[in-house]
């Protein structure tokens, strides 16, 4: 990797600055996705200053990043280099998969967006659907990240027997 494109991994403007790292905070999750980048530094900033991750270790020279949300939820970026490319990969990237994001507030990454002049692929929109023998409601979007990987960002509303509308 380029000597700038390490430069902006780093975090600053009042934020730490990332070192090697440390094991996530939560603990490991039990299925954590990697997804290959093409541009390593601009999926970062995406994940991290639009969607709220944070870089819990990194290998820069392998161009590899694990990060992590307050809430749990972790993911892997890694700069394609066609080491874990089992076909061709054309943009955008994981189609057929929607990677979904719990979070405490959907506003906050509403407004991260905007300022960004992000797009979203929809919404935000609230959504009641069947848990069972009850509803579940969530405030939800969805956007894609700079290679076309699909996020579902979703807060929890609450929940209420069926039929109670």
């Amino acid at each position: 990797m380029a000597r700038e494109k390490k430069a902006n991994l780093r975090e600053d403007g009042g934020h730490r600055t990332v070192s090697e790292g440390a094991p996530p905070k939560a603990g490991w999750a039990v299925l954590v996705c990697e997804l290959l980048v093409e541009d390593l530094p601009k999926s970062l900033a995406f994940w991290r200053d639009l969607l709220g991750f944070a870089v819990a270790y990194h290998r820069l020279d392998q161009g590899f990043v694990y990060l992590e949300r307050p809430e749990g939820a972790q993911i892997m970026l890694c700069q394609r280099s066609g080491s874990w490319e089992t076909a061709a990969l054309e943009r955008p990237f994981g189609r057929g998969v929607m990677f979904q994001l719990e979070v405490a507030s959907v506003a906050e990454i509403v407004a991260a967006l905007a300022a960004a002049s992000w797009p979203l692929h929809n919404g935000p929109r609230e959504v009641w659907r069947r848990w069972g023998d009850r509803e579940g409601g969530r405030r939800e979007i969805a956007v894609q990240d700079p290679d076309g990987y699909l996020v579902m960002v979703a807060e929890r509303l609450g929940e209420r027997p069926l039929g109670s509308t």
